[in-house]
C-alpha cells in the first residue's frame, strides 16, 4: 500500500469509501442507534464493513467514529467510553484494511452548533477534539478527515485538536447544504480560502444534498485555492423514507457518472457520503480507472 505521501506525489486519482452508517443499517444497526455503539457491541460487523469498501477498490477508508467526540457520545450515554470506542474503531478499520488501503480517523461536528449557539467554549471544543484523536492515533489511524462541518470556528477547533496531538495528515470537508452554503452561511469559496491557509493536506466537500451539486461547489474551491488537493465526497441523493427504511436515489452506475464532472471541476479524491455503499465506490473504481 503507497503511502498517502506517494498517493498524492502521484497526482493520481484516489478512491474514498462511502457511508458507514448506511452500510451498517443495511446490516441491521436500527436508524435510530449511532453506529459508534456497535464499535464495542458489534464489532464483527463493524470490520465487515469497512472491509467492504477495501474489497470495493477504495485506497482510504474511514473508521466508524464520525459521532466520536464525548459530546455526541453522551448523548447516547457512552461518554465514559469515548476513548475505547475510537481506539478500537481505529483498530476495526486497520484490521480490514489488510494492508491494501490507508485509514483516516474520522472526527465529525460536535451536533447542535455548539460553538455558534454559545453551548461550548473554543477551548473546550479544542479539547473534546484532541482527546478523540489521540484515541484514534493509539489506534493506528494513518490520517485524520474532519469531515461534514457547517461552521469555520469549528472545524478550525477540529484541525487545533487533532494536531495538538498529532502530526498525522489531515483532510478536511464542509458540507454546502444550504443553496450552495453550509448551515451556517459559509462559502465553497470562503471556505477553500481559510482551510487552505491551515494545516491540512486536502479540503473538499462531503453530504450536502447530492452528486448534482458537488461540480460547482469544487470549481469554486479550485478558484479560491488553485493549489489545493481537493475531495468531492457526497450524498447519493436526499433519502426517501419507505417504511422504516431510508432510500437513497441515486443509483451507483449515475453516481460513478457524476463523478466525471467532479474530476473535471478539479477533485482528485473521489467518494461518497450518505446513501453510498460499496457498490457505489465499486462503479466509481471502474468508471474512472482509466485516467489513474
Amino acid at each position: 500500500m503507497p503511502s498517502l505521501n506517494d498517493l498524492l506525489a502521484n497526482h493520481r486519482l484516489v478512491v474514498l469509501d462511502g457511508a458507514t452508517g448506511t452500510l451498517l443499517q443495511q446490516l441491521g444497526l436500527p436508524m435510530s442507534q449511532a453506529p459508534e455503539t456497535w464499535v464495542l457491541d458489534n464489532p464483527a460487523l463493524v470490520f465487515t464493513a469497512a472491509e467492504a469498501y477495501v474489497n470495493a477498490g477504495s485506497d482510504i477508508i474511514l473508521t466508524c467514529t464520525f459521532g466520536g467526540t464525548a459530546a455526541r457520545l453522551q448523548e447516547n450515554g457512552l461518554v465514559d467510553k469515548a476513548f475505547e470506542i475510537n481506539q478500537r474503531a481505529a483498530e476495526l478499520a486497520k484490521q480490514a484494511a489488510h494492508g491494501r488501503a490507508l485509514v483516516a480517523g474520522s472526527i465529525g461536528p460536535l451536533g447542535r452548533l455548539q460553538l455558534v449557539l454559545g453551548g461550548m467554549m473554543y477551548a473546550e471544543a479544542v479539547d473534546q477534539f484532541a482527546a478523540q484523536a489521540q484515541a484514534l492515533a493509539l489506534g493506528g489511524v494513518d490520517l485524520f478527515e474532519v469531515e461534514s462541518f457547517s461552521d469555520l470556528q469549528e472545524i478550525q477547533a477540529a484541525i487545533e485538536g487533532v494536531r495538538q496531538v498529532s502530526d498525522l495528515p489531515i483532510f478536511a470537508t464542509m458540507s454546502f447544504d444550504t443553496q450552495g452554503k453550509t448551515l451556517t452561511g459559509i462559502t465553497p469559496t470562503a471556505a477553500a480560502k481559510v482551510l487552505v491557509g491551515l494545516p491540512v493536506a486536502a479540503l473538499g466537500a462531503n453530504c450536502g444534498h447530492g452528486p448534482w451539486d458537488v461540480a460547482g461547489i469544487i470549481r469554486e474551491m479550485r478558484q479560491a485555492a488553485p493549489g489545493a488537493m481537493l475531495i468531492a465526497k457526497p450524498n447519493a441523493g436526499l433519502p426517501v423514507m419507505v417504511g422504516s427504511t431510508a432510500s437513497y436515489p441515486v443509483e451507483p452506475a449515475k453516481f460513478a457518472l457524476l463523478a466525471r464532472d467532479w474530476i473535471r471541476a478539479g477533485a482528485q479524491m473521489i467518494g461518497g457520503c450518505c446513501g453510498s455503499t460499496p457498490k457505489h465506490i465499486e462503479a466509481v473504481r471502474a468508471e474512472i480507472k482509466g485516467g489513474k
